[in-house]
C-alpha cells in the first residue's frame, strides 16, 4: 500500500480499542499434524509442541482482549480438532468465563480434518457448545492429497463426515480444492457430485492459488508445477456454481454455497468489512477503523504474552480512501453486493455526497464494461462476466483509490 496507513513498528504497536460487546471473535490454533503445501496461514506441525502452554497464553490474552458476548465465534488454524477433548473443555471453559460466548453466540464453528475427527471428538464439540464444523476434504484423490501435503485418505474424509453426523452435528460445511495441476472439469465433476450427495448444509470451494512463501509457489516458480489453464479453471469455477445449486447449495459469495439459512455469519463479517477480535499466534483484529495482528511465530507470540499480557505486534490505520477501497472489494464479493452508502458506512468514510463518491465512478465504468450491475435499489453487484474476474474488479477499486 502507498500513502494509506499510519503503521506502527512492531516493537512498540499498542493494542487495538476494546472491542464493543458483541464484536465477532476468532481463536487461531496453531497446530497441524503436518504442514500443507499450499497453506499460508500461520500454522506448525504439532510434535513436540506445548498445546497446553498455548492454551493458557490463548486465555491470557482473551482475558485482555476477548469482546464480551461475541454473536459468532470461529475456532480456527491450524486444526482445532488436533486437541484432545479435556484440552477443547479447558480452552472453550475459560473463554466463556471470560466473555459469556455460551451464552451469546448465535453461530459458533470449528474447523476439522478427517484425520483428528471420529464420532466422540464431534459428540465432544457439540456438548462444548460448537454445533458447526468445517470438514477439509480438499480432494477426493489420494494422490493429491499427498501432493498438498495432508495426512488423511479419502476414506478418512468419508468417515469424518459420517461420524459427524452420527454424533448430531447439524451443521456442517466441507472445503474442496479445484483447478489442481493436470485435474479436468470432467473429474472435478465426478468428484464434487460426490461430495454434494452427501448433503452438507455448506460447500466452500477454492481455486487452487500459490501464495508467497508456501512450498507449491517455490515448485511453481522451479517449474515442478503448472497451474491449470485459464479455461479450465473457469469451466470448473462454473461447473462448481452450477452443481451446487442442483443440490440446493445457492453461492452466496464467489467460493462459498450454502442452503438457505446456513451461510457463514462469521465469514459474512468479513466480507462487510466488520470488526472482529482474532485471538492467538498470526491472528488479525479490526476494531474501529484499526487493524492489528499477532506475531506468525510460537516463541514470539508466547514473549509478548508473558511480557505484555497482549500479542499484538503491528498496528495500521488506514487512511479513508483505502478503507472505502477494501469494503467494495469485500463487499462485492457477495452474491447480493452493495450499495455505495453501505460502502462508505463500513468504511467509515465522511458523508459525502454519491455524486462526489470517487468510487461510485469506478463502479460505474466497471459497469460500462458489463462487470458490474446495478439493481434498482442501487445495489452494484458482479455479473456472469464479472465473476470469475473479481479480483481484477478488486483492484479497479485498490488502484483509482490510491491503495
Amino acid at each position: 500500500m502507498t500513502n494509506t496507513t499510519d503503521a506502527v513498528p512492531a516493537a512498540s504497536a499498542p493494542p487495538l480499542d476494546a472491542a464493543p460487546e458483541g464484536t465477532p471473535l476468532y481463536v487461531h490454533l496453531p497446530f497441524c499434524a503436518a504442514k500443507c503445501h499450499y497453506c499460508d496461514f500461520f500454522s506448525v506441525p504439532d510434535e513436540g509442541q506445548d498445546i497446553d502452554g498455548m492454551i493458557a497464553a490463548i486465555l491470557v490474552e482473551a482475558r485482555h482482549r476477548a469482546p464480551r458476548r461475541p454473536r459468532t465465534v470461529f475456532f480456527g488454524g491450524g486444526t482445532p480438532s488436533l486437541l484432545s477433548a479435556p484440552q477443547l473443555r479447558t480452552l472453550m471453559d475459560g473463554l466463556d468465563e471470560l466473555s459469556d460466548w455460551r451464552d451469546s453466540a448465535k453461530e459458533v464453528t470449528a474447523e476439522c480434518n478427517p484425520e483428528s475427527l471420529d464420532e466422540d471428538k464431534a459428540r465432544a464439540l457439540l456438548d462444548l457448545g460448537v454445533p458447526r464444523l468445517s470438514i477439509g476434504f480438499q480432494s477426493l484423490h489420494d494422490e493429491t492429497l499427498k501432493l498438498f501435503g495432508r495426512v488423511h485418505s479419502v476414506d478418512d474424509s468419508f468417515r469424518a463426515y459420517e461420524a459427524a453426523r452420527a454424533a448430531g452435528v447439524r451443521h456442517l460445511n466441507l472445503d474442496m480444492i479445484y483447478a489442481v495441476p493436470d485435474q479436468t472439469a470432467e473429474s472435478w465433476e465426478t468428484d464434487l457430485s460426490r461430495v454434494l450427495d452427501l448433503g452438507p448444509n455448506h460447500l466452500s470451494a477454492y481455486n487452487l492459488t500459490f501464495e508467497e512463501d508456501t512450498r507449491f509457489k517455490r515448485w511453481l516458480d522451479r517449474g515442478r508445477l503448472e497451474k491449470a489453464p485459464e479455461e479450465v479453471e473457469l469451466a470448473m469455477f462454473d461447473a462448481t456454481r452450477r452443481l451446487n445449486a442442483e443440490h440446493g447449495l445457492l453461492a452466496y459469495e464467489i467460493s462459498n454455497h450454502a442452503a438457505a439459512g446456513e451461510e457463514c455469519e462469521h465469514n459474512l463479517n468479513y466480507w462487510r468489512n466488520g470488526a472482529y477480535v482474532g485471538i492467538g499466534p498470526g491472528a488479525v483484529s479490526k476494531v474501529g477503523t484499526a487493524r492489528g495482528g499477532n506475531p506468525r511465530g510460537i516463541a514470539p507470540y508466547l514473549r509478548r504474552i508473558q511480557k505484555e499480557g497482549h500479542a499484538t505486534q503491528w498496528r495500521e490505520d488506514p487512511a479513508p480512501m483505502a478503507r472505502l477501497a477494501e469494503t467494495w472489494w469485500l463487499g462485492l464479493r457477495l452474491a447480493a453486493g452493495l450499495t455505495a452508502a453501505e460502502a462508505r458506512g463500513r468504511a467509515a468514510c465522511p458523508a459525502v455526497d454519491e455524486s462526489e463518491d470517487p468510487a461510485v465512478a469506478v463502479a460505474e465504468e466497471l459497469r460500462g464494461h458489463d462487470l458490474l450491475e446495478r439493481t434498482d435499489a442501487g445495489r452494484y453487484r458482479l455479473t456472469a462476466r464479472g465473476l470469475p474476474l473479481a479480483d481484477g474488479v478488486a483492484k479497479s477499486f485498490l488502484n483509482a483509490l490510491d491503495v
